[in-house]
């Protein structure tokens, strides 16, 4: 629900078709329903989730557009292949906050990271309203301030959007689920309690100042340094997470 908190969505009720397609996505992203394989007919998944064939009708539809589900006429409704989802869908990122992390997809995510956010913090230094800095400043005030490690995740994913969004580039703007999801992901991984990380204190700092100063390059070079130091640490926990898996 965190990633929902953070695209604003978490005001709204979701259908009863929604419902049913986030918890048959959930299982297949967790890998509960395999690829290739089938998944329960009409009638069985009415009588599971307890609604009419219409809403399973709906929900299934949901999932062929987001590339998990594919029906076949006289032999069921499989589960495609990973390579065909659209893993940049907002609810195919969220689901994968529930499962176990893999450590294959969340290296792939800080990639796409390290490109996007050095970039976008030299946007906002040079694009950002006096009002979008103001947001990020107040989002690092949270962040040193938190009282929580919830209160102190909430507040480094506004810092980091307020980033994006200060870049003031549509396109940026579509990709904050991977930021979410990625960052998110590795906090689990990286950090028993991100508030006694100093480290990245001072990092988020660095970045702040550059983008008040309006210095670009500044910006840049201070979020790629945050980044790579997220992902030494990712790294490390990453291959902790193989040896227990092998124990």
């Amino acid at each position: 629900m965190l990633f929902y908190d953070l695209k604003d969505s978490a005001g709204l009720v979701p259908s009863l078709a929604t419902q049913v397609c986030r918890e048959l996505g959930r299982r297949i992203v967790a890998g509960h329903l395999r690829e290739s394989e089938l998944i329960d007919d009409e009638t069985k998944l009415c009588t599971k989730f307890g609604v009419s064939k219409s809403v399973v009708r709906e929900a299934v539809k949901m999932l062929v557009g987001k590339g998990l589900l594919e029906v076949r006429r006289g032999s069921g409704t499989r589960v495609r292949r990973r390579g065909s989802w659209n893993l940049l869908d907002d609810d195919v990122l969220a689901w994968h906050q529930g499962v176990e992390p893999d450590p294959e997809f969340l290296q792939k995510l800080m990639d796409v990271r390290l490109v996007i956010e050095p970039n976008a913090a030299a946007w906002a230094a040079k694009n950002a309203t006096d009002e979008q800095i103001e947001g990020i400043r107040d989002a690092h005030n949270r962040m040193e301030c938190a009282a929580s490690m919830q209160d102190f995740v909430v507040a480094d994913a506004l810092f980091h959007r307020g980033i994006l969004r200060a870049a003031n580039n549509e396109i940026l703007m579509a990709l904050e689920g991977v930021i979410f999801s990625a960052l998110l992901s590795s906090i689990r991984l990286t950090n028993a309690d991100p508030r006694n990380n100093e480290s990245t204190n001072k990092l988020h700092l660095t970045v702040l100042d550059a983008i008040i100063a309006r210095d670009g390059a500044a910006a840049e070079a201070a979020m790629k340094e945050h980044l790579e130091e997220t992902t030494e640490r990712l790294s490390v926990a990453v291959q902790e997470l193989r040896r227990q898996k092998m124990l």
